[in-house]
């Protein structure tokens, strides 16, 4: 009797290691998950970028420095492989990206451009989806880390390399990047 009690203690306790395993390799699929719905997002970002410095270029030839970096910038988040190598590539994308639209302002003809006002709506667009699929992400980032790190989760987190993962934050500039880009008809 006393061995068919141990017997089923220790059949419970490993049932329930392994729905809290499961439970944690639910929480990282659904943050991959996520960050593929980013992923969609930045793709189209990056598709658009070429299109709208070749529109820059023919009026601001001066702005060769910027328009570079914002090349530069491109080329390193599409060659970005990991989840947290994207996430620094695309900040300075980002960063870059705010840099051109404060310069655009010294050109009066491109702003009234139809091609690039055309390209700059769909920046935009683009720039409030990934807004809203980052916040997605970051929720799922949230929500998995809180999984690792809560007893007694933590114990097989620890055990079998789950570990802490970083959100898609916007860095020092978070305040201006949250902003949704304005689009200007003067």
């Amino acid at each position: 009797m006393p061995l068919i009690i141990i017997l089923i203690v220790v059949v419970v306790i490993v049932f329930w290691l392994i729905g809290i395993y499961n439970s944690l390799v639910r929480l990282r699929n659904t943050r991959q998950n996520a960050f593929a719905d980013i992923d969609v997002q930045l793709r189209q970002r990056h598709d658009l970028i070429p299109q709208l410095v070749e529109t820059v270029k023919g009026y601001a030839t001066h702005e060769k420095e910027l328009l570079m970096r914002v090349t530069e910038a491109r080329t390193a988040a599409m060659s970005a492989t990991t989840i947290d190598e994207k996430i620094k590539t695309e900040t300075q994308l980002s960063s870059a990206l705010q840099g051109l639209k404060v310069s655009v302002e010294a050109y009066p003809n491109l702003k009234a451009n139809q091609n690039f006002l055309q390209l700059q709506e769909e920046l935009s667009d683009i720039e409030n989806k990934l807004a809203a699929v980052r916040r997605y992400f970051n929720a799922a980032t949230t929500e998995y880390n809180t999984g690792i790190e809560t007893f007694p989760s933590n114990l097989i987190a620890n055990n079998f390399g789950f570990h802490r993962e970083t959100m898609f934050d916007l860095g020092q500039d978070r305040a201006t990047m949250e902003e949704p880009p304005k689009i200007s008809f003067n």
